[in-house]
């Protein structure tokens, strides 16, 4: 526990590390969101092909299932803020590629899916990486508020990132690439100027038995298992985004438009709730806290699923939006003050992994639920399944249940 009084999330945000810091980050989603929409447009636009479009997002995955560990230990044995930088750098530098090739008419299907991939190699460093990061800078007693500030940085981007790529790639599809260069570019920059505290450099081997020590150490350790695998089923049984184009025709009959507020009206709850976090920070009983959280999420996707109004299904989303931000921001803050500095970059990798295959496989999940049994029924079983997660983890990890303070 610290000694020393939290900062302020005002102070936060003079404090020239994690200011440059949660601009690199910023920069850095903003590319990703716009790349999402340029990429997934145009490779639709040149194929004509639905699977092509989901093939996308399985190229981006797969070197983060792959690479995931060596990652990890590349966080803990290299300085982090370089890693952070390469990665940046690779990203612009394929995004060059991208603008140049479309620009003078070259940019073909293979072109697409080899840069796609190279964004997925950069992606699965940079995320574990920057997660790794974040303790050094922020300081003593802040974590909660410095993770909170940033998810909230993130939700902006996820909110008017693809606006931001939709009305770029309208303009000249190059042009979008153009920008994605130029905020990564921006991004590095930004890193270099971090000044982050001491790193603990994990020893020099890259034995498998460094590589996956990561593995070992969530193992060992009950709270920090507890919490990723929580992660994990909730968003694996609670996930609902795929459904939401069934609901806003079938269902609620809104329409494209329709279908766009509801998409946003997560991201909307969990920004606001960011707003709330930064400034009262949870100071007690936080493992009850989160398992609260997740059983308010299930609760949520059940009223969703339920709804046959519009204003009900905005606010259950907004409400679930809201309810997974705490839960992101005690899951993260718990699991980096639990976890050694030198290990973080490898631990931070295996929940990075298990973030993508819940929301990757939730997303598969939900489909299959709703083409077996219809959306509602799909989406009912979600959020029931995650709120009995939630009642049974409070059994199996009891010292999860029992934190009390993180800081």
């Amino acid at each position: 526990m610290s000694a020393k009084p939290p900062v302020s999330a005002g102070a936060l945000l003079t404090h020239p590390p994690f200011l440059f810091f949660l601009l690199s980050r910023s920069l850095s989603r903003f590319s990703s969101q716009i790349a999402a929409v340029a990429i997934g447009w145009q490779i639709y636009d040149l194929t004509g092909s639905a699977f092509d479009l989901g093939m996308i997002g399985l190229v981006q995955f797969l070197p983060t299932a792959l690479l995931v560990f060596v990652a990890g230990h590349a966080a803990d044995r290299y300085e982090r803020k370089r890693v952070v930088q390469l990665c940046q750098l690779a990203e612009a530098a394929t995004a060059l590629y991208l603008a140049v090739s479309t620009y003078l008419g070259a940019v073909g299907e293979v072109q697409i899916f080899v840069a796609s991939f190279v964004l997925g190699i950069a992606g699965a460093f940079e995320s574990p990486t920057t997660a790794a990061l974040l303790p050094l800078i922020a300081p003593q007693g802040s974590l909660q508020r410095a993770t909170a500030i940033s998810s909230g940085a993130a939700q902006v981007a996820t909110i008017t990132g693809p606006a931001l790529g939709g009305f770029a790639y309208a303009f000249a599809p190059h042009f979008a690439y153009g920008v994605m260069v130029l905020f990564w570019i921006l991004g590095m920059v930004f890193t270099g100027f971090i000044q982050a505290g001491r790193q603990s450099i994990a020893k020099d081997s890259s034995s498998a038995d460094e590589v996956f020590a990561g593995v070992r150490f969530i193992r060992s350790n009950p709270a920090i298992l507890g919490t990723i695998s929580l992660d994990l089923f909730a968003v694996l049984l609670g996930g609902v985004s795929a459904l939401l184009p069934i609901y806003a025709r079938d269902i609620l009959q809104t329409g494209p438009m329709g279908l766009g507020i509801l998409r946003a009206a997560p991201a909307v709850g969990a920004l606001l709730m960011t707003a709330v976090l930064a400034r009262h920070a949870i100071n007690r009983r936080v493992g009850m806290r989160m398992f609260q959280a997740v059983i308010v999420f299930g609760i949520a996707t059940v009223v969703f699923a339920l709804s046959h109004w519009m204003w009900l299904t905005v606010l259950a989303l907004a409400i679930l939006g809201a309810a997974d931000t705490i839960s992101v921001v005690i899951r993260f803050s718990l699991v980096q003050l639990a976890t050694p500095d030198e290990m973080r970059g490898r631990v931070g990798a295996v929940n990075f992994l298990f973030i993508n295959a819940s929301n990757q496989l939730g997303q598969f999940e939900s489909g299959l639920t709703a083409a077996l049994f219809g959306a509602m029924p799909a989406a009912v079983l979600g959020g029931v399944g995650t709120i009995a997660v939630a009642l049974l983890w409070m059994k199996l990890f009891p010292s999860l249940r029992e934190v009390e303070r993180l800081e």
